[in-house]
């Protein structure tokens, strides 16, 4: 697939995938319309599940923005607040990383540091269902628009707050960010080649998946709440998420005393999985298990590897893993990836590519899944954007609108809050807005 063309829209072929995606044209205001059909009222234009909820995203970077995402996606009705100067935290506002953040949304500028702006805050929020906020713990205090605040004026609210290292103990002032907690979480000491010394994952991790575990501690909130009638504070941190990804490998050491090591493109437990060359490229097997392992050796023309006493039990294995990963090697060598993929496959091993970037959004299974979807940009027409990973059966996510100039919506929502444009026009003499 051809590459992304920052301000020009889509190449032809993404355009075509474009047209391809379930994206859904939801206008903000008046009905919803199904692409599938163009039609007012089709069954598949339902609302979406979280459009009774209003969200005040006052996130920046990534963790924050992905949390509030995620909520969005869902039909939340986002406000964005920035800052009056807001620059997109130094990323380019036009380019793809934060328009893949900041869809869905409708941007308020509010200079928090005057007291005419935490006033608008106050009323934000005396109406909102959620406020999500990834500052350093002290930030929010220092404002005055921390939970205790805020949750005096609206006791239903739930308040999210992502951090580095937590909201109090002997970290919690530090500076964090995603590399930092991959390393102080243990992600970097298990991946890499083995010797070859601590190696940083290829996404943000700490980010992402802090961004995802706040999210579904906000909607648990939200679930608590239709019992309880009262809003709470949802914590997560960089730190937690990271060793909470780090699953069986924190559980070997809680519960068997082992410290994991590097272990390359080898899994570390389940033998033989990894990275194979073929006669054109390399793919992945990963034949778990003792029933997998034989019809690994019958489709290689190998069945003496089942009684051979170095590979015939999963202990055995281990031992002579790199043994065994030559004599896999040895026959996956002789024919094309193609060949290993459809034929492993077929005799239930699983096998796969090791794909680019490109060839991902080429494949005709991803196609398929329409994760990747389109959005009109009033700026830079068409784009491309990556969906929801989860599907409901009778709703469906919605890239509904793309990531708003910084201000765009701030006239509107001062507006539904009550000042008129002389009011307006004051505050942004004054630069509050």
């Amino acid at each position: 697939m051809a590459a992304a063309r920052y301000g020009r829209g889509l190449t032809g072929e993404r355009v075509a995938m474009a047209k391809y995606s379930r994206s859904w044209n939801y206008p903000r205001s008046g009905g919803k319309v199904c692409r599938r059909c163009e039609a007012s009222g089709c069954e598949m234009a339902k609302s979406l599940p979280l459009e009774r909820f209003k969200v005040i995203d006052l996130t920046r970077v990534r963790s924050g923005p992905t949390c509030v995402r995620q909520l969005a996606d869902w039909g939340a009705k986002v406000i964005k607040v920035e800052a009056p100067d807001a620059d997109g935290f130094g990323w380019a506002r036009h380019g793809s990383d934060f328009q893949n953040l900041h869809r869905n949304k409708r941007s308020l500028t509010l200079n928090l540091k005057a007291e005419a702006g935490r006033k608008i805050l106050f009323q934000l929020a005396a109406d909102a269902d959620v406020v999500v906020e990834n500052f350093r713990p002290d930030v929010k205090h220092r404002l005055g628009i921390d939970y205790e605040t805020l949750s005096r004026i609206n006791p239903r609210l739930v308040y999210g707050s992502i951090s580095g290292f937590g909201q109090d103990g002997p970290y919690a002032s530090r500076p964090g960010v995603d590399q930092i907690a991959q390393g102080m979480g243990g992600l970097m000491s298990i991946t890499g080649i083995p010797g070859q010394g601590p190696v940083r994952a290829g996404i943000a991790v700490a980010d992402t998946t802090a961004g995802l575990y706040c999210a579904m501690g906000i909607l648990t909130a939200l679930l608590e709440r239709e019992v309880s009638g009262q809003g709470q504070w949802v914590q997560t941190s960089l730190l937690q998420a990271q060793i909470a990804i780090l699953d069986f490998q924190a559980t070997r050491w809680l519960m068997d005393g082992r410290v994991p090591r590097q272990a390359g493109n080898d899994h570390p437990t389940a033998i033989p999985t990894g990275v194979f060359e073929t006669r054109d490229g390399q793919i992945n097997i990963a034949a778990v298990g003792q029933e997998m392992f034989a019809s690994l050796a019958r489709v290689m023309g190998a069945e003496r590897w089942t009684s051979d006493p170095r590979f015939s039990d999963p202990a055995s294995r281990s031992k002579n893993r790199a043994q065994l990963n030559s004599e896999i090697a040895a026959v996956t060598k002789t024919q094309p990836s193609e060949y290993w993929i459809r034929t492993l496959n077929d005799a239930g091993v699983p096998c796969g590519p090791i794909n680019t970037i490109d060839k991902v959004f080429a494949d005709p299974q991803v196609r398929h899944l329409g994760i990747a979807q389109s959005v009109e940009h009033p700026k830079l027409g068409p784009i491309t954007l990556v969906g929801q990973p989860f599907t409901l059966s009778r709703t469906d996510s919605a890239i509904a609108s793309a990531t708003p100039e910084a201000g765009q919506h701030s006239n509107e929502i001062l507006h539904e809050l009550g000042y008129d444009d002389a009011a307006i026009a004051e505050l942004r003499s004054r630069k509050v807005i």
